[in-house]
């Protein structure tokens, strides 16, 4: 027991090592993107059309269209919202504007995901734009938002930029897994590998995406992804994949208004989406719950279970991964304004992390699985 106590710590500890020296800099959280400025004045501004998927979102739908309209652009802008067969009154608490369309969305056809189905036919009442914005109905957006994007876009050559926003913080829960998600995300899709046209890595952020229509037309329109559960990065992948150049980056002030809460919303939101992350691979389940325990656990047992293996090598290099670990999260827990000393949770935060893939996985092989709103979507 001591020498495997030994080797686990100690490879454990390696692997930190490597991650913050060779992952891209992840853990520095340093890709911001300021939602402010914009196009030089006297240039000629693309037109943007606005498209926002609503299912039963009444309560944060007004709010966050009223951002939209609150938009310092000064080009052609509309949106469109469309109302993804709602039962809470979504659609009549859209504000009215001239600027605001509101479409009603048809049944979801075999093989489209409801989301994508809604943002199909978001963008065909939308024909013209020189851009779309995707958003999401739960978005807060700041009123500079939408020039900072075009003129990244237009600087840049890129044909889509994306926000990570900030996510809704209230509750012991949220607090503890919310920072933790956002910092496995940045793990699992390096910003500065994802803003690299050379490097193959692609990711996105579905909350704001102001994607190039041309770009669109190239990868086949949105229909080319009609089964992804993970769309954002989906898209990412295809337009990247087809030469176009992409920017991920973390928003200052754009936020969800989405309030997860309690453990059990935000288990659901993760179960929906972990396993076809994982290509609903069994092999690759086993190698998750597998990295994630000898990344993050093995440093913790090494710790406290010291007087069980009584290895001196185990406990060292045990703590000297976990402090790692907690290192690497604190940038992160500094932009959501809470303490690092927090980083000192992610074995903890990490195991239920694991829990819930293993319980994604467990739903597809009970036929419920990408389960949300009402709705189940089957590979």
């Amino acid at each position: 027991m001591t020498t495997a106590a030994a080797i686990l710590s100690v490879l454990s500890f390696l692997i930190w090592v490597c991650l913050l020296l060779f992952r891209a800099g992840f853990w520095r959280a340093d890709q911001r993107f300021a939602e402010e400025g914009g196009p030089p004045a006297g240039a000629p501004l693309p037109s943007v059309t606005a498209v926002v998927p609503a299912r039963n979102e009444a309560d944060a739908i007004g709010r966050s269209v009223a951002s939209l309209l609150a938009q310092d652009y000064a080009g052609g802008f509309r949106i469109v919202v469309v109302d993804d067969r709602s039962t809470d009154g979504t659609g009549a608490a859209v504000p009215a504007d001239p600027r605001v369309s509101v479409v009603q969305g048809s049944e979801r056809p075999e093989g489209w995901t409801g989301k994508l189905w809604a943002v199909s036919q978001g963008i065909a009442a939308a024909p013209g734009s020189d851009f779309l914005w995707l958003t999401d109905a739960d978005i807060d957006h700041a009123p500079g938002e939408l020039s900072a994007l075009v003129a990244a876009a237009e600087a840049d050559r890129l044909d889509m930029v994306s926000l990570m926003v900030k996510l809704r913080l209230e509750t012991f829960w949220d607090r503890l897994l919310i920072p933790a998600f956002v910092f496995f995300f940045q793990k699992l899709y390096p910003f500065r590998r994802v803003n690299d046209p050379d490097d193959a890595l692609a990711a996105a952020a579905g909350g704001s995406m102001l994607v190039r229509r041309a770009a669109m037309e190239r990868i086949g329109g949105i229909g080319s992804i009609r089964n992804e559960l993970i769309d954002d990065c989906a898209l990412a992948a295809r337009i990247k994949g087809s030469g176009g150049r992409i920017r991920l980056a973390l928003a200052e002030t754009t936020a969800s208004l989405r309030a997860y809460g309690t453990l059990g919303e935000i288990w659901r939101m993760v179960t929906r989406s972990a396993f076809h992350q994982l290509r609903y691979s069994a092999f690759m389940l086993a190698g998750t719950v597998v990295s994630m325990t000898l990344i993050y656990i093995v440093p913790l047992l090494a710790v406290i279970a010291w007087p069980v293996h009584g290895s001196s090598i185990a406990l060292a290099a045990g703590a000297a991964a976990w402090a790692l670990m907690a290192y690497a999260e604190a940038p992160t827990l500094y932009r959501y304004g809470l303490s690092p000393w927090r980083g000192f949770a992610l074995p903890a935060v990490a195991a239920l992390y694991a829990a819930m893939t293993l319980d994604s996985a467990r739903r597809h092989w009970l036929g419920r699985g990408g389960q949300w709103k009402g709705r189940v979507h089957a590979p």
